[in-house]
């Protein structure tokens, strides 16, 4: 049985992150990956660009039963260490809206990054390397398609459900279980909704029409661009939303969110009293969706001039630009999704470490735990700090 001194179960940026910063500590670190190449994530991310962070890092934008948990880790290792960390690489990034930073040319710059800090601290990975088994503690065993291992510190990196086909499973939470951990319920998130009704019929139709709004659901609300698909909605805006909706809930699409709607259409009609609706609608909304509300929403008014049209209809109207209640039949599940709700308890273990305190010498990191982020660097962002948290200690 090969021995070392820190095994990491993940090859992704949880787990290159812990494994760098152990193995800079003089361990003898082994990470397994059971895909055929590490980082497989970071490289689809953000478009194949990485949102590696945000400028904007704060525990508000992170979801879990313990919305404290994750200050411990976020303030020790920061969106600032991690930028230094790319700066001195030599890779070169850019800010989009709202505090994300993108690499400049590809994610692969962020991945080989990571690589080759593993590589100097001596870390040895091994990729296409199935686990089968855990056993003992401090060592633990494990019975992997490569061979037999042991180790006194067991880091578990290794996601959550998100997107099987890029390595998504219940291994962690399994394993979680195995000693004594509470797993809360997971559930996709940072996902588009589907729809099977009318709007759903709508959305095919306007498949491919973008626009910014406003969505909201249980007492949250996202301005930004929505995308409707066709099989409903996606878009920066939507997939904020869908990790606070819960199935059989209403969305909120507010289509006009900078506008005073009922001023201005009133306004319209005293400035161009000849002109239709569609016309005056037009001027702020794509004119495929005008096309699809015109017989839906004013159909009888289609080819009025706004001076013929009652202001009772433009209140209507008003209402349903400020206010669209439709509700999603579910989610495109966790084939798309960007992250998983839920996981491990935090309660069972130590912020600070991210050890537990059921099992000394086994640390849970990144996704598997129930620490989630909001769109926009924010997940990358909890696996390094988390990381570094374990890998210091571990």
């Amino acid at each position: 049985m090969e021995e070392h001194d820190v095994i990491v179960i993940g090859g992704g940026a949880a787990g290159l992150m812990c494994a760098l910063i152990a193995g800079q500590r003089g361990r003898r670190v082994l990470v397994l990956e059971c895909a055929n190449r590490i980082g497989k994530k970071i490289l689809m991310s953000g478009g194949g660009r990485c949102n590696f962070t945000n400028l904007y890092v704060e525990p508000e934008r992170f979801l879990s039963a313990n919305p404290h948990f994750c200050k411990s880790a976020l303030s020790r290792y920061t969106q600032w260490d991690f930028i230094s960390m790319v700066e001195r690489h030599g890779i070169a990034y850019h800010e989009k809206s709202q505090g994300q930073l993108f690499c400049d040319t590809s994610s692969r710059a962020i991945v080989e990054m990571l690589h080759t800090e593993c590589r100097e601290a001596g870390v040895r990975i091994l990729t296409r390397c199935a686990t089968r088994s855990v056993s003992g503690g401090r060592p633990f065993q494990l019975s992997t398609s490569a061979g037999e291992f042991a180790a006194p510190s067991l880091v578990v990196a290794s996601g959550g459900l998100s997107i099987p086909k890029m390595g998504g499973s219940a291994f962690g939470y399994e394993l979680a279980r195995q000693f004594g951990h509470r797993v809360l319920p997971t559930r996709a998130g940072l996902v588009p909704f589907t729809f099977t009704d009318e709007f759903g019929r709508l959305a095919e139709h306007l498949s491919g029409v973008s626009l910014p709004a406003r969505i909201a659901t249980n007492n949250q609300a996202f301005d930004g661009d929505i995308l409707f698909t066709h099989r409903g909605l996606s878009g920066p805006a939507v997939l904020q939303l869908s990790s606070y909706w819960h199935h059989g809930s209403d969305i909120h699409l507010t289509l006009l969110p900078t506008v005073r709607v009922l001023d201005w259409l009133l306004g319209e009609k005293t400035r161009h009293p000849r002109a239709v609706l569609r016309t005056v609608i037009g001027k702020h909304l794509p004119r495929r969706l005008v096309a699809a509300l015109e017989p839906l929403w004013w159909a009888a008014f289609a080819e009025t001039a706004l001076a013929q049209v009652p202001d009772s209809l433009l209140g209507q109207l008003t209402e349903r630009l400020c206010d669209w209640r439709v509700r999603p039949a579910g989610t495109e599940g966790y084939r798309s999704a960007e992250v998983t709700l839920g996981g491990v308890d935090t309660g069972s273990l130590s912020s600070r470490t991210m050890e537990s305190r059921h099992q000394p010498g086994l640390y849970f990191v990144g996704e598997v735990v129930d620490v989630t982020g909001h769109l926009g660097g924010f997940n990358f962002q909890w696996a390094w700090s988390s990381g570094v948290a374990a890998g210091q200690v571990a």
